[in-house]
């Protein structure tokens, strides 16, 4: 028993933060506690917003913040990550407070934590660095669209129109305002973000985004601009934590949604750590540890009332153009959203929404690198094609399909660079060369034997090409097959290759085969290719070896002298 506790608590404290996480907090402090308070500020909409959309309440979304948003920074493994909830994540949301009401999406939450937690402990977060370089710009570019388009309404100034696809939102917002003009809003949105924007060339060490807030903020109190929609009021404090939304007897209907739940918050968490690594230098994040500490957060937020939440791409963005080089960026932002929360919600309730927006869409501006999306565009085709479904998926429909379609895009296209790779080709004995076959032996096998040597993988994106290829052997009496270069080989390559051989066994076409690695042994045996190459010895370890066995198979059979001389100017097969 304890040969299998050791391993498990062993890699438990792998998972939890050591020294140098801790360490690392105390380099910059200042900076640190400068983007901590901005991220704060452009969170504290964010966390009301999604706690109203999830249908949970404000009070939810700011729990979330909080609680998810300090055990995140803690114990992930992201020193610039910022957790809360999202938008992505309130899509899944809002069916199962449909169907199971404000408990269910507790439990679903605290189900998906559990989840997230066994995924760290089986090191799932490796399988992350397989997603393409192209799929992560392009998901980066679509999450920025996403931010921006989203920040539509109240850079306008307008009521956000019902809906969840931000396209169609912002749509209805444009007509919206084109029946009454907030300029306003507009102004105070473009101030804002021309202010973060240029300061950002100037001096990028200061937080432009909280003077331009303040700005905005003093403007719209001193010149009682009612057309500038506020923050509002806000609620006094977070609920005591609780079990009592626990109902053992939800959990197998409950199960599937915490599965999806779960597998946003690793996709959606682990994207965007990735991306923030991408848009600084020195950093690298753990995707085990930020699994983890998702987990945790996920586990422990719906104690507290609040719902599920992931790794947020706005904030964490935020939080990296700003400045912040440590977690303690992160445990910043939620401690100051705690404050607001007990003390300064009357203040915070002044800020203009549009000051917000524009917050946000000069982050989504400074998001886009346009450099690399250039270079991503010319590297091949493939990585553009993409980029760009990757980007469109994340718009149009949500972060996880999109990843997918991604994904799947990716593979198809590399298996079909793959395939392309695998060679099947005759080869070409030369008697000049030192150590090559002499003439008698030329002659021989240009008469009466073709030898192919098979390139690359024979996996089934390229085997019936190969099948196809082999078939079309003609006016030869043996064919050897070199299999030394043949880098994998799967179940369906196998079964092509038995069909191939047994083809042209029924043609009477002898068949041998030649360097056959031990790798791919299991792979033929299983599927009863090697019996067939078994037959009367007709597999060797080399192919000076096959050569031999041919000769003497032709000289048994008689056909060795039937056969004239090749003519003149013929290739050598």
């Amino acid at each position: 028993m304890s040969s299998l506790v050791s391993p498990a608590l062993a890699r438990v404290r792998s998972l939890l933060p050591t020294r140098a996480d801790w360490a690392v907090m105390g380099r910059n402090p200042k900076r640190d506690l400068l983007a901590g308070l901005t991220v704060a500020i452009v969170a504290l909409p964010l966390a009301l917003g999604f706690g109203v959309s999830s249908g949970l309440g404000a009070e939810a979304g700011l729990a979330t913040a909080v609680v998810a948003g300090a055990l995140a920074a803690l114990f992930g493994g992201s020193n610039l990550q910022v957790s809360g909830p999202t938008g992505a994540m309130t899509v899944v949301l809002v069916p199962i407070v449909a169907q199971h009401g404000a408990g269910g999406v507790l439990m679903v939450g605290l189900i998906a934590g559990v989840l997230l937690v066994g995924l760290a402990l089986l090191r799932a977060g490796r399988y992350m660095a397989y997603i393409p370089a192209s799929v992560v710009e392009g998901f980066t570019l679509g999450i920025a669209l996403v931010i921006g388009l989203q920040q539509v309404p109240n850079a306008l100034g307008v009521a956000k129109p019902e809906g969840d696809k931000v396209l169609v939102v912002t749509w209805h917002a444009l007509e919206a305002f084109a029946k009454a003009p907030n300029w306003t809003a507009v102004g105070l949105a473009a101030a804002v973000a021309l202010i973060m924007l240029l300061g950002a060339r100037w001096r990028p060490t200061i937080p432009f985004s909280i003077i331009a807030v303040i700005a905005a903020t003093l403007v719209a109190q001193i010149c009682h601009l009612d057309d500038a929609a506020p923050i509002g009021d806000l609620p006094s404090g977070l609920p005591a934590p609780s079990l009592g939304f626990v109902d053992l007897s939800l959990f197998p209907s409950l199960l599937a949604p915490a599965v999806a739940v779960a597998a946003l918050a690793a996709l959606e968490s682990l994207l965007s750590a990735q991306v923030a690594d991408g848009m600084t230098v020195g950093q690298k994040h753990d995707p085990d540890k930020e699994l983890f500490g998702q987990g945790l957060a996920n586990i422990a937020a719906p104690l507290f009332g609040g719902v599920p939440a992931t790794g947020a791409i706005a904030r964490t963005a935020v939080n990296v153009r700003t400045g912040a080089s440590s977690r303690l960026a992160a445990l910043v932002h939620a401690a100051v959203l705690a404050v607001i929360v007990f003390a300064m919600a009357p203040l915070v309730a002044k800020i203009p929404l549009a000051a917000l927006a524009g917050v946000l869409i000069a982050t989504a501006i400074r998001m886009v690198e346009v450099g690399s999306l250039r270079a991503m565009a010319k590297a091949t085709r493939a990585d553009a094609v993409v980029l760009v479904l990757t980007a469109v998926a994340t718009l149009a429909l949500d972060l996880v399909y999109a990843v997918i379609i991604g994904l799947v895009v990716a593979g198809a296209l590399a298996l079909r660079a793959v395939a392309s790779q695998a060679r099947l080709d005759q080869v070409d004995f030369r008697p000049d060369l030192p150590g090559e076959h002499s003439e008698e032996e030329h002659a021989l096998l240009a008469q009466h034997i073709v030898a192919y040597r098979i390139d690359g993988p024979l996996f089934f994106a390229a085997a019936h090409r190969f099948l196809l290829e082999l078939s079309e052997v003609a006016d030869v009496r043996v064919v050897i097959l070199r299999m030394s270069r043949v880098s994998t080989i799967d179940a369906t390559g196998a079964l092509v290759l038995k069909d191939a051989v047994d083809k042209l066994n029924r043609r009477g076409i002898v068949v041998m085969g030649s360097g056959i690695r031990p790798g791919q042994r299991q792979v033929l045996d299983s599927v009863g290719a090697l019996d067939l190459l078994r037959l009367e010895g007709r597999e060797y370890a080399t192919t000076p070896e096959a050569i031999e066995g041919a000769r003497a198979y032709l000289e048994g059979a008689g056909l060795l002298r039937a056969v004239p001389e090749p003519a003149a100017g013929v290739a050598i097969r």
